[in-house]
């Protein structure tokens, strides 16, 4: 089981989201995107959004995120320097609290094309202000910590898809984010690399104290979290997973 051994009186939420609510206009009026949604997070935990396509499951990611602000209620973060409601800073505070604490896996790996598995890694290193030195170094411990040490001057069109998104993950967690946000990750590969790449996302995030938001259609990969929060009609409920 990958359960937080920890209980939430040992410490203080990671992530907090309270009412939150987000609606699109559309010709015909306002349609609701994510109605009333609550969720406490810890570190080291993770949760599975699941619903069906056009439910709301990424707009709920974009607004935890910081990517989209919501109509209402909050989105606030547990620090060492005390809580940062993110849904109240401007897009360009959103935008470095996303560079230095968040970490992304998309459905498709995002690597650029024409840079090797270890330059893509990192890169985001560089941008996170390391010295080129110490940026290949990283990139090499997070290959090496995924199985793909060998794969660092490989270009993505070398790699299968399990190996790219593996590298993605890499990325990811290249700069020690607190939260890594996973966008349909398995939704390209099929079941035996799926559930293999699941396995690498959980060892690079909960298993090193990281909290882990996966969006996900896939019951076998939601199952793997701790939590799983399903959203209907735009309403999200979360309830325990059955690891």
């Amino acid at each position: 089981s990958h359960d937080n051994p920890m209980t939430p009186a040992d410490q203080a939420p990671l992530l907090q989201i309270t009412d939150l609510e987000v609606a699109f206009r559309s010709s015909t009026g306002l349609v609701p995107a994510v109605r009333g949604a609550n969720l406490t997070l810890y570190p080291g935990q993770s949760v599975a959004i699941v619903g069906e396509s056009g439910s709301g499951k990424s707009t709920l990611l974009h607004l935890i995120s910081g990517i989209d602000v919501p109509d209402s209620g909050s989105v606030v973060y547990g620090s060492d320097r005390g809580d940062v409601e993110v849904s109240a800073l401007s897009a360009r505070e959103r935008t470095g609290i996303r560079r230095r604490h968040l970490g992304f896996v998309f459905q498709r790996d995002m690597l650029l094309p024409d840079l090797t598995a270890g330059e893509n890694v990192a890169l985001s290193c560089l941008l996170d202000g390391m010295t080129k030195k110490e940026a290949l170094k990283v990139a090499m411990d997070r290959l090496t910590s995924v199985g793909l040490s060998a794969y660092s001057g490989q270009r993505p069109g070398e790699l299968s898809g399990g190996e790219a998104q593996r590298v993605a993950i890499a990325r990811a967690t290249a700069t020690d984010p607190q939260i890594i946000f996973a966008d349909e990750p398995t939704a390209s590969l099929d079941s035996l690399t799926a559930e293999a790449v699941v396995e690498e996302l959980l060892q690079a995030t909960t298993e090193q104290g990281r909290t882990l938001i996966m969006v996900t259609h896939d019951p076998a990969v939601a199952s793997r979290c701790n939590h799983v929060a399903e959203i209907h009609d735009a309403r999200i409920q979360g309830r325990p997973s059955q690891r």
